[in-house]
């Protein structure tokens, strides 16, 4: 397994993935998304795994994905950029398809890719003090690979509150906005997670995969024909003039030409 990635199973069947780049605020590299997409496969294949829990190192969750390798895609023709586009797409599909419950440990900030990362969680929980935000509209960008998850998990009405703006918000509004379960002090995060974590340990692992599947049939449709439109959304933005001017403005520390505030 990368570096960037590590994954401890304790002696119940308790995986714990936690996303390891906390110099780089556990932003989603393209190392980071294959070995995600492989640890999905791996632990929900592995019959001694009951509960898989993912978190962040350090004091972000995930700041979504990384730009300097969303600029590097940018100066890609369009099928590279297709299948840069895709990778990410197929590593939340995983998440989200991954027959063991997923529980999101949300112990820092999260933006972008981040609150991707929260929703394809069965449960997230969160502590109280850092800011969330779909920051891709601040960039040129748009929310696209996530977007299906986001919306199967806020409903669109509580999406449009956050999803074009950019505009950051507490862990209590995360909360209202169905994007956590429940926001505590960080010293009772474990416990809250913990509390997460025990029922599942009661349950016929087969039926727990079983009533998975069957509710995310319920759901809005996330199949391949979503899936692939979001992918080539998020490849059109890239080769936009928009997120072209918003990135670069990004790394030159400076306001893009739409700026006002």
């Amino acid at each position: 397994m990368s570096d960037c990635l590590k994954i401890e199973t304790d002696a119940r069947g308790v995986a714990v993935m936690t996303l390891n780049r906390p110099d780089k605020h556990n932003a989603l590299s393209a190392d980071l998304m294959d070995a995600l997409t492989a640890a999905a496969h791996a632990l929900g294949a592995d019959r001694e795994v009951r509960v898989v829990v993912l978190t962040g190192a350090g004091g972000s969750f995930c700041a979504g994905g990384d730009l300097a390798w969303m600029q590097a895609q940018m100066a890609k023709g369009p099928a590279e950029r297709d299948a840069a586009a895709r990778k990410l797409a197929e590593m939340l599909y995983a998440l989200n398809s991954l027959p063991k419950p997923l529980i999101g440990r949300v112990q820092g900030q999260a933006f972008g890719g981040g609150i991707g990362m929260m929703a394809v969680c069965d449960v997230a929980v969160g502590v109280r003090g850092p800011m969330f935000g779909l920051t891709e509209t601040r960039l040129g960008l748009i929310p696209a690979t996530i977007g299906p998850y986001v919306t199967a998990r806020m409903g669109e009405a509580m999406a449009r509150r956050v999803y074009m703006s950019g505009r950051l918000f507490e862990a209590e509004e995360a909360v209202a906005l169905g994007l956590l379960a429940k926001a505590v002090v960080p010293e009772t995060l474990d416990e809250a997670i913990e509390a997460e974590v025990v029922p599942y340990l009661s349950c016929a692992p087969g039926a727990v995969a079983a009533a998975k599947a069957q509710l995310r049939g319920l759901g809005p449709r996330i199949d391949a024909e979503v899936i692939d439109r979001s992918i080539a959304q998020l490849s059109e933005r890239w080769a936009s003039d928009e997120a072209q001017e918003g990135i670069a403005a990004f790394f030159e520390k400076r306001r893009p030409r739409w700026g006002l505030g």
